[in-house]
């Protein structure tokens, strides 16, 4: 994907530096197009075992996942039988997969020490499928863990998808990978 990561780069805990901003543009770059290319079991080998893809319910996007309801409350199990099933026909919803384009925007990354990054990033998603096309604005809260040796550079070890949508209508669902 890009060259090696420089973890040095990254500057003291706490910094925002140029370097580290653009090494996780590449990163989310990276997984945009993956999910958009359909590539699940690549997009799944970037996250940490110890993992949690969230996506919180439109009227508490700021709700606690232990507390209240989510609309996606994924732990690495449950994340690879979400991709294992996207990737068979048993997903009705996405069998054919839709067509879609993601737009990653207004990428902050700061570190916190020992290759931990913490990213928030704007996301546009768009969704065609059947003749339909819906939009998914909203950001992603997420903790990287640098990996130097990796392709991508860096694992997830936590993606929170916060829709900026008072209600999923027209949508109805999010059947897709956000």
């Amino acid at each position: 994907m890009s060259a090696a990561l420089d973890v040095a780069a990254f500057g003291a805990v706490g910094e925002r530096t140029l370097a580290l901003r653009h090494a996780v543009e590449e990163f989310l770059y990276h997984d945009a197009d993956l999910l958009d290319r359909w590539r699940l079991a690549e997009w799944l080998a970037l996250f940490t075992d110890e993992c949690s893809y969230l996506v919180p319910s439109t009227d508490r996007p700021e709700g606690d996942p232990f507390t209240d309801l989510y609309l996606i409350q994924d732990d690495r199990f449950l994340l690879e039988q979400r991709v294992d099933s996207l990737l068979t026909k048993t997903a009705w919803a996405e069998s054919p997969h839709s067509r879609t384009r993601r737009l990653v925007t207004n990428v902050v990354a700061t570190h916190l020490g020992e290759g931990a990054v913490e990213v928030r990033a704007n996301f546009l998603i768009t969704r065609s499928r059947k003749a339909t096309v819906d939009t998914y604005p909203g950001h992603y809260e997420m903790l990287l863990e640098a990996d130097p040796g990796g392709e991508a550079g860096f694992r997830i070890r936590m993606r929170k998808a916060v829709l900026a949508l008072e209600e999923l209508r027209p949508h109805g669902r999010v059947s897709i990978i956000l």
